[in-house]
């Protein structure tokens, strides 16, 4: 029996008509990239482009950044051009921003810590030497001023001789390219314009220095001021074996590869020095230099006191505090709380600036009270004993509202059934506090402490602007305060005062990294601890 016909054809002919079809699926899809010509394309320019920059790295004498930057570029555009995983897509700038700005500082740190990079040791052995060799002095006997005269597109140089007489160079286009010496003749009857003016001459200065006036019979002349050309000797003469030798002594200094310096058969060095590697020894001067170890134990134990006192000082106020104003029949406890917490809400460094002109010897309010009370005038910032208090009270003041905001959160989590049964008990709130509330804030403020300890550690801003380090240590090699921590201690060293040694800075930051390395690990241990148990 056939099946009827519809007046539009058949049953798939009607379909059609009336409305897209469903699609067949036993016909494969046909996916279409009209892009991916154009991904490849990109990712192949992006390349190009990556090995032109590289090579200008390498080029201009920088091996080590041409090889990190070829690595990066190239992970760049796997990553990105390639069909890897998307999550390494959005991965990337993470990873490739926290090798760039924190792992890539780290090990260059910890490298210059086993070098002597400072500020007498700056350069590379060949740069060192080549400014050694560049040093020239003007014969001020054969110096001859000089005036500068047009001659239609080219200049004409007049030098007038002791004697009296006239010198006159050949005409010059001043532009640079004259790379042979220019004969100079008596000028006779020659005729000249007017010379030009100063202001013309420095214009002019670019083509006037590389210019070379030969005498007849005598030396080459060379540029040596706006006003004067003369004779230009050299200071040092190149030797093999990268050796220099001073022409003036006759002395010959030869690189040491161990102190970093050119030095002479006697040991006299000159500047400038270059960096050299010195492997432990800036670790090995902080335990057996004797000059150095006095002052760097004592800045280390005061680092250890401050925030160990900062810290206990603060947790001790503002827990205190969390549970006075958590008493319930305490009117107002929102006002309380608020002016309490305005210490945290000012930015710090305005208020250690307050406290600096609080603490002030002779218009400080604090002496102002003390002395109309007692008949004392404390000096404050000269002082070691009272430098550090002043330190602690300020650090005080800026950290316990962080601990009472901390304790507050953790005292609504404990359970109000406990401080009931305690009451019907007879405890007292001492108790209370002993056997209730302190146990059960101080096991999730533990890993909050240590953190705290660890930004105390390292506060350098407190330091910096309340003291900066001072009163300082009498008879030591190297600038260092009784005040300063080891993190203020190593920025003195490292830019400030007569320090600038870099590599010596370094090795004690490597040392603080560690130190607050092991902090930061023993505070996440304790908080997977406190995890697991909840």
């Amino acid at each position: 029996m056939s099946r009827p016909r519809s007046a539009f054809g058949t049953p798939s002919q009607a379909g059609a008509a009336s409305g897209p079809s469903e699609p067949d699926p036993r016909r494969p899809l046909v996916r279409r990239r009209p892009v991916a010509w154009l991904s490849w394309l990109v990712g192949a320019l992006a390349a190009l482009a990556l090995l032109w920059f590289v090579f200008g790295l390498y080029v201009a004498g920088q091996p080590l950044v041409a090889v990190g930057a070829l690595i990066f570029g190239a992970s760049a555009i796997v990553v990105y051009a390639t069909a890897t995983s998307v999550a390494w897509k959005y991965l990337f700038p993470g990873v490739a921003g926290m090798l760039l700005f924190v792992v890539f500082p780290l090990l260059y740190t910890v490298q210059i810590g086993f070098t002597n990079y400072s500020s007498n040791n700056l350069l590379t052995e060949e740069r060192a030497r080549a400014y050694l060799l560049d040093q020239t002095v003007v014969d001020e006997d054969s110096a001859l001023p000089y005036t500068v005269h047009r001659e239609g597109a080219a200049y004409r140089l007049r030098l007038a001789t002791s004697d009296g007489q006239a010198l006159l160079s050949p005409p010059l286009r001043l532009d640079g390219s004259e790379s042979e010496a220019a004969a100079l003749a008596p000028q006779g009857s020659a005729a000249l314009g007017d010379a030009l003016k100063l202001r013309d001459v420095i214009a002019m200065r670019a083509g006037l220095m590389p210019l070379q006036l030969q005498l007849s019979g005598g030396p080459v002349l060379r540029y040596a001021g706006l006003r004067e050309f003369g004779r230009i000797d050299a200071l040092w003469q190149a030797l093999p074996e990268g050796a220099v030798k001073q022409l003036a002594s006759g002395t010959v200094f030869t690189p040491n590869p161990t102190t970093g310096f050119f030095e002479s058969p006697t040991g006299e060095r000159v500047q400038p020095g270059f960096t050299v590697g010195i492997g432990f020894a800036n670790y090995a001067r902080m335990l057996l230099d004797a000059d150095f170890r006095g002052p760097f134990v004592s800045i280390f134990v005061w680092t250890v006191l401050f925030a160990g006192l900062s810290v206990l000082l603060s947790t001790a106020l503002g827990m205190s505090l969390a549970v006075l104003l958590e008493w319930q029949s305490l009117k107002g406890r929102a006002v309380y709380r608020t002016l309490l917490f305005l210490p945290y809400a000012v930015p710090g460094f305005i208020s250690i600036l307050v406290w600096k002109g609080l603490f002030n010897q002779n218009f400080g309010e604090i002496n102002a009270i003390l002395d109309a009370v007692f008949g004392i005038r404390p000096a404050w910032f000269a002082d070691p004993l009272l430098a550090k208090s002043m330190l602690v009270i300020v650090n005080t003041w800026l950290g316990y509202p962080y601990i009472m905001i901390l304790c507050t959160g953790l005292l609504k989590s404990i359970p109000a059934d406990l401080y009931e049964a305690s009451a019907i008990a007879g405890a007292s709130p001492w108790d209370n506090f002993r056997k209730i509330t302190a146990p059960l804030i101080a096991k999730p403020l533990t890993p909050l402490l240590i953190s705290a300890f660890a930004f105390n550690f390292n506060n350098f801003v407190l330091i910096s602007l309340l003291t900066d380090g001072r009163p300082d240590f009498l008879n030591t090699k190297l600038p260092a305060g009784t005040t300063d921590i080891l993190v203020s201690y190593t920025y003195r060293i490292a830019f400030t005062d007569s320090g600038q040694n870099f590599g010596l800075a370094a090795a004690i930051s490597t040392l603080i990294f560690f130190m607050v390395a092991a902090m930061a690990l023993l505070q996440l241990k304790l908080t997977q601890r406190e995890a697991a148990k909840t």
